[in-house]
């Protein structure tokens, strides 16, 4: 693959972040439509919100062992299938417009996704040198990251115009573009064989202590984040209209944020990831002090967008190079921890929105924030500590003290 020429390698990166850009949609998609789709499908509100919640639940679930049953399957076909995928579970929804249909159809397409983003990275990190692995992934999470900012919205507007089926559609047309090209341009190749299959520098501690960071970070971000339509109304005492503009400030924001973090991954993937996670235990704290002034509100959820929208680009960079075997089964890893992040993001606002009022989401969430910021910084010293005990264990037994007795001995057998 690395001897793929210029414009083919360009051809499938974007093809990668088209993919990228619709799996993301895919997944958020109902937020936009809820009302339409509950109308039309003359199903309650909850019902529209578990197809998101069971979306995130099954990609926790099989993402690690689909890549592990997949990991001899050469690429190619793998993504020719969980694009396939994609492109039938869009379609067959609008044509059988039944909530039924649409339940199975969403599980799919969520199995297709945990899949697609264990092996996207290692695909696309594999047509380029190792010393370009943070750019390539920075450029396939601005294909993701567009989602929420250009997706969503623009899926609502269409929604709204047409109904819920159209932007539905469009889907699965953005996935059949991007399969043509990955199929007509990638090359067929055992997958152990591919230069991103393995870490540049595994390290199993470091692997370990970037899935924990995340995971509390994640946690900490949807704490705070998940309840922000009723928080800043009542906190803030934002209009309804305001919230949305928000919201969409935020997303600009973490756009920033993906397209900075991505230029910086591959000089500084651990300070970068540190940094991130720092700026959003600040922006959560002081918001929890803060909220309630609307000019600091804003500043605050702007640098908290910019800090905590390229988290998971940063750890899957990292877990792409630490990674003690194969990279899909660690990236498989990395969002599990993501998802998981999410579900118990999602849980502990709700229990600190009840418990602490408005200032208890952002305060919680600043707290596992800084946990995980907690274990980035202490990472360093427990790996040191951990190396310095492997090399104790590998030495040879100490030699006893030479004795008389010994010395004479030694002194005794030829060649000594």
């Amino acid at each position: 693959m690395v001897g793929v020429g210029g414009l083919r390698r360009a051809l499938l990166v974007g093809a990668l972040m088209l993919a990228a850009f619709s799996f993301n949609t895919a997944e958020s998609l109902p937020i936009g439509l809820l009302r339409i789709m509950s109308a039309d499908l003359t199903v309650p509100l909850t019902a529209i919100g578990h197809l998101i919640s069971g979306y995130g639940l099954t990609v926790a679930l099989v993402s690690v062992p689909l890549a592990h049953w997949t990991r001899w399957v050469p690429r190619r076909h793998l993504l020719i299938a969980v694009l396939g995928t994609l492109l039938v579970a869009s379609l067959v929804p609008t044509l059988v417009p039944a909530y039924p249909v649409l339940v199975p159809a969403r599980v799919v397409t969520a199995v297709a996704q945990a899949l697609f983003w264990s092996i996207m990275a290692p695909v696309a990190t594999g047509m380029f040198p190792p010393e370009a692995r943070g750019r390539v992934v920075g450029l396939l999470a601005l294909g993701g990251t567009l989602a929420m900012v250009l997706g969503v919205p623009a899926g609502n507007w269409l929604g709204r115009q047409h109904g819920w089926y159209v932007p539905f559609r469009l889907l699965g047309l953005c996935a059949l573009a991007a399969l043509v090209v990955i199929a007509l341009l990638l090359p067929t190749s055992p997958p152990a064989r591919d230069a991103g299959a393995y870490g540049l520098a595994p390290d199993r501690s470091r692997f370990v202590g970037t899935l924990v960071a995340m995971t509390l970070a994640v946690t900490g971000l949807f704490t705070g984040f998940a309840y922000l339509v009723e928080v800043l109304p009542t906190a803030a005492r934002f209009a309804d209209g305001a919230v949305g503009l928000l919201l969409a400030l935020f997303g600009l924001a973490g756009l920033c944020g993906v397209v900075v973090v991505g230029a910086l991954l591959d000089r500084l993937p651990d300070t970068v990831l540190t940094a991130c996670v720092l700026l959003q235990a600040l922006a959560l704290l002081l918001l929890a002090v803060a909220v309630s002034n609307q000019h600091a509100a804003v500043i605050l959820l702007t640098v908290l967008g910019f800090a905590a929208t390229p988290v998971f680009l940063a750890a899957q960079s990292r877990a792409l190079l630490v990674a003690p075997g194969r990279t899909e089964l660690a990236l498989a890893a990395n969002s599990v921890a993501y998802n998981v992040g999410v579900a118990l993001g999602t849980a502990c606002g709700g229990v600190a929105l009840r418990a602490f009022e408005a200032r208890g989401t952002f305060l919680v969430g600043g707290t596992l924030s800084a946990a995980a910021l907690l274990v980035l910084l202490a990472e360093p010293a427990w790996t040191l500590g951990r190396r310095r005990g492997a090399d104790r264990r590998a030495d040879p037994a100490p030699r006893p003290r030479a004795t008389p007795e010994h010395t004479g001995t030694a002194r005794s057998r030829p060649g000594r």
